[in-house]
């Protein structure tokens, strides 16, 4: 080979390397600040119409005739915060490495915004927070928000909840 060739390939090699750590860094910071959200320009006059406004969100139940089969507690199963509890409220739950998440957990399979459980229509959803390894309710994995039963595990990493009365 001669020197310009062997030059070539030395170049192409380095710009894949240099490829490779790039995107290895992209992977680490949506891991640790969460997936960027990138903010519209604002349509210029004329452009198109301006979008509808969403629909109103559904009527929620009375807060005050709680349902008796519904869950009162979330409960910490498996993991290195089993036996932790926390009372369920009107209030969603998030899950995740997040400082601000409800529920911390020190595990490198959690994502920083991993999941949350929220109260809609008398039942808890869950739903995952677009996490890198997924969120699973008992062996399927979430891929929307799902009603979840009582006693079901649910499993981040190495973390399983359960609802419980």
């Amino acid at each position: 080979m001669n020197a310009l060739t062997l030059t070539l390939i030395k170049l192409a090699f380095l710009a894949v390397l240099w490829l490779f750590v790039i995107a290895a860094v992209g992977v680490v910071r949506t891991d640790l600040f969460g997936p960027r959200r990138r903010a519209r320009k604002a349509r210029g006059a004329g452009r198109g119409a301006p979008r509808p406004a969403p629909p109103p969100a559904p009527p929620r139940r009375s807060a005050s005739r709680p349902s008796r089969s519904a869950p009162h507690q979330m409960v910490v199963t498996a993991g290195p915060l089993a036996g932790t509890t926390i009372d369920l409220a009107d209030s969603q739950i998030t899950i995740g490495r997040a400082d601000d998440a409800t529920l911390v957990l020190s595990d490198d399979y959690a994502s920083t915004r991993h999941a949350r459980l929220f109260p809609q229509d008398g039942q808890w959803l869950v739903e995952d927070l677009g996490s890198t390894n997924g969120t699973y309710l008992d062996r399927q994995k979430v891929t929307r928000p799902i009603p979840v039963p009582v006693g079901v595990p649910i499993r981040i990493g190495k973390t399983v909840l359960e609802l419980r009365r």
